[in-house]
């Protein structure tokens, strides 16, 4: 599914929670807190913030229009996903989707995601010994992996992007035009920044649909460079970061 009809999906269906949802299924303007160590089939607000305890398994979604998601360590979810609030992940969580709107996703160590992490406009940060199984991706915000591997791409348009402590990236890393909602004035006199820091790797390419500020470290891996850039263009680099 385009990244675009996917977010719009996903606020459609958040904000459908009103319509559908029954009176005592969905807590429309309070928070929820699923206490530590306890189960529940799913939580899903609109104006409040949700947070799943220690250890609790959350056999449903995880889902708020306007609010933060927490999930404390060793909890187990399906997908979480909001549209207007941060979503953090500490250590040891298991879960499918990650999906937010306007907002930072912050993942700690050592947390299995099966599926996907995307955001349109906020950062994601992914902890040490944490595996995406699938694609990672935003529009606007850095995106930084600390040790952390990713089965699918990585993609941004406006963000920029560091592989740090060993990352590794299985697919392509992909800096794409701007175009459409995604097209401002001064998006063409900024280039993102990209490094690929010691013991990182890039198992596919690194796609530039525009030119970026490009930095691999000696101790890096990179399938290769290509679009509007070349490996001959990117600044190699000693040391912990350039």
């Amino acid at each position: 599914m385009p990244k675009n009809l996917k977010i719009t999906t996903l606020s459609v269906a958040l904000l459908g929670l009103l319509l559908v949802a029954p009176a005592n299924a969905l807590d429309i303007n309070e928070s929820i807190n699923i206490a530590a160590g306890s189960e529940a089939s799913g939580a899903s607000t609109v104006n409040g913030s949700v947070t799943v305890g220690n250890g609790a398994t959350v056999t449903g979604n995880v889902e708020t229009v306007n609010g933060s998601i927490r999930i404390e360590e060793n909890a187990v979810i399906e997908d979480a996903e909001t549209v207007n609030g941060s979503i953090k992940i500490a250590s040891g969580v298991k879960a499918e989707d990650i999906d937010g709107v306007n907002g930072a996703i912050r993942i700690g160590e050592n947390v299995t995601i099966t599926g996907e992490v995307s955001v349109v406009n906020g950062m994601i940060a992914i902890g040490s010994g944490s595996k995406i199984g699938e694609d990672v991706s935003n529009v606007n915000g850095e995106i930084r992996l600390t040790g952390a591997e990713v089965g699918g791409n990585l993609s941004t348009v406006n963000g920029d992007v560091a592989l740090n402590d060993g990352a590794n990236l299985h697919g392509d890393l992909t800096i794409e035009k701007p175009g459409g909602f995604n097209w401002n004035k001064d998006d063409d006199n900024r280039k993102p920044r990209v490094t690929i820091g010691p013991g990182s790797k890039v198992g596919g390419n690194i796609i530039a649909e525009r030119e970026v500020e490009l930095y691999i470290s000696d101790t890096a891996e990179v399938g290769g460079v290509s679009g509007v850039m070349s490996m001959d263009q990117a600044v190699r680099f000693s040391g912990k970061r350039p």
